[in-house]
């Protein structure tokens, strides 16, 4: 009876720890496990996203040298005195073979990204990356500082042109023109390149003044703190805003560094982007490589984020013009085509920890699927070849372990005739392990090497936007969701009870309880795993247990099912 209590109280204490982890997941922001709860977004007004410029005071982080640029004179109004009304602005839609997006003629600005080869978490519509809404703010802009000079409330002229990709044609431009402020004209050229989520952009800067010029170009993304929808339980993905420097590389700067003034990360660099990161989707303003710029995060206010960089023209004499270039993306983070846009861009598709171990084994994933055609026999075949790599390291567990099976009854028995006297029973079963030449440990080590690399390849199938709405067989129609009909845990736990059942029972009962038990517990997030990793872990569990059957065999210790015998 005090068995099954503490058993009891085993199980009550594992699901205790689930839930505090449940409300731990609320407390950082993230879903909850049992209950969920819908996002949190900040309701914005259409067009106050457009509060969140360069200099703005309220909960801003300034360099001293970003305070030079951007205060008194040469911080944008908040209102441009000299252009028209805002609510004169226009809405442009242009459409591409993989991107639908709404421009305003205020400022140029990009308030609107829809990508049509992905369909939104509900399918019923595509991804909507960037948006300005009555519920969602996140949009790129861009302007001058320096003086009174065109910025991204400044209205401009869309210059006639076409709207959208036509057969046999490969690019589509959107020239923005100002009017002349402070002397100064800004013309905003947006080339789309058919098949690309990066977009070139153009600021061209026109003195029509009596006296040399040296504006400041500022590109920033704007967006609210709310979270996203989806995601994985238990497992947080990174959003916010992100800088990349060749110096420093990756740099997040979480949404709650920036409500408490504390951001860290490298403020003036030559190279790099500032990036808006979630999961499986990124943006990023990349200035052209060379051109010292600063980088800045800010608060607005109204609940709105601001990551951008700050980069000077030369001085433009009276009636000359000075143009510079840069690159505009996106869209979802796919590590190959993300490496040919810009340095270290790949790296918005964040790994953490494990990156050094996670990216080679994306490629191999990635050269995997480019053979067998489906992101699901891909990760079969992705463990089955780590099982190969690491055959030797297995075999040497389960020899171990099947030595061990062979002596319990020894040790079962020497337990009992010991009971009452401890210290004897520990000589004795180190006497005995000395005498079997067996290694207590020996199944562990080799499992603890291997560790690194699973939980490499978790994150890599916890990241990869190949695997949203990538169907492997049958009834999974989506890597990326739970099983619907919760076979593959269901399976998932039966193989991890079955390698309970064919290792050696441990000779404390309690332990030996446990062994039975702990599976149960951790098969519970399986139910609400994405398919892709409940697969990976399957696989992982079905091989294990061949291999563990043939070596059993091989060393003349025939399998059996240590059943438990809970009393």
């Amino acid at each position: 009876m005090n068995d099954i209590r503490r058993s009891i109280l085993w199980v009550i204490f594992a699901f205790s720890l689930i839930l505090l982890w449940d409300r731990w997941q609320l407390h950082n922001g993230r879903s909850a496990f049992f209950f969920p709860q819908p996002a949190a977004t900040t309701a914005t007004a259409p067009g106050s996203a457009s509060d969140g410029v360069p200099g703005s005071t309220a909960g801003t982080q300034q360099t001293p040298q970003a305070s030079t640029a951007l205060g008194q004179a040469g911080q944008p109004p908040m209102e441009a005195p000299s252009a028209a009304p805002a609510a004169a602005a226009e809405r442009i839609e242009v459409t591409t073979d993989v991107l639908r997006l709404s421009f305003s003629t205020e400022g140029g600005s990009l308030n609107r990204v829809e990508l049509l080869d992905y369909e939104n978490d509900a399918r019923d519509g595509q991804v909507v990356l960037l948006d300005e809404s009555s519920t969602r703010a996140y949009v790129a802009q861009t302007g001058l500082i320096g003086g009174d000079f065109p910025n991204h409330k400044t209205i401009m002229r869309l210059a006639d042109g076409p709207r959208s990709l036509i057969d046999g044609q490969d690019s589509l431009q959107l020239r923005f023109e100002s009017p002349v402020q402070g002397g100064v004209q800004l013309v905003k050229t947006w080339t789309l390149q058919r098949g690309q989520y990066a977009i070139a952009v153009r600021h061209e800067v026109l003195n029509h003044g009596q006296a040399a010029v040296a504006p400041q170009l500022y590109e920033q993304l704007v967006r609210d703190g709310g979270t996203i929808d989806g995601g994985v339980m238990f497992t947080g993905t990174y959003t916010g805003p992100a800088i990349y420097t060749d110096e420093e590389k990756f740099q997040k700067v979480e949404f709650k560094d920036i409500d408490k003034g504390n951001a860290k990360f490298q403020k003036t660099s030559a190279s790099g982007y500032a990036a808006m990161v979630q999961h499986y989707f990124a943006a990023a303003w990349i200035p052209p490589a060379g051109l010292q710029r600063e980088y800045f995060v800010r608060k607005p206010g109204n609940g709105l984020y601001a990551v951008g960089a700050i980069a000077p023209f030369p001085s433009i004499a009276p009636g000359a013009s000075q143009t510079l270039d840069s690159t505009f993306y996106a869209g979802p983070q796919i590590e190959r085509e993300l490496q040919e846009i810009s340095p270290g861009l790949e790296l918005v598709k964040d790994y953490g920890m494990v990156k050094a171990l996670a990216k080679p084994l994306y490629w191999l994933l990635d050269r995997l699927h480019d053979l067998l055609g489906n992101w699901g026999w891909a990760i079969v075949a992705l463990v089955f070849l780590l099982k190969i790599a690491f055959y030797w390291l297995n075999a040497r567990a389960y020899a171990s372990m099947a030595k061990m099976k062979a002596i319990n009854p020894r040790i079962m028995q020497m337990r009992e005739r010991y009971k009452d006297n401890p210290q004897q029973m520990q000589q004795e079963m180190i006497r005995i392990y000395r005498e079997e030449k067996v290694n207590p440990l020996g199944g562990c080590l080799p499992i603890l090497i291997q560790m690194p690399f699973f939980i490499a390849l978790y994150w890599v199938l916890l990241s990869s936007v190949e695997m949203r709405h990538a169907p492997w067989i049958g009834w999974i129609h989506d890597l990326s969701a739970p099983d619907p009909y919760f076979i593959l845990p269901l399976l998932m736990m039966l193989s991890s009870l079955l390698q309970v059942a064919l290792n050696p029972q441990p000779p404390d009962a309690m332990q030996a309880k446990m062994m039975w038990i702990m599976p149960l517990v951790f098969s519970v997030m399986f139910f609400f795993f994405p398919a892709g990793l409940v697969l990976y872990w399957l696989t992982n569990n079905i091989l294990s247990i061949a291999q563990q059957w043939i070596i059993n065999t091989r060393m003349g210790v025939p399998p059996q099912f240590n059943l438990p015998k809970f009393k």
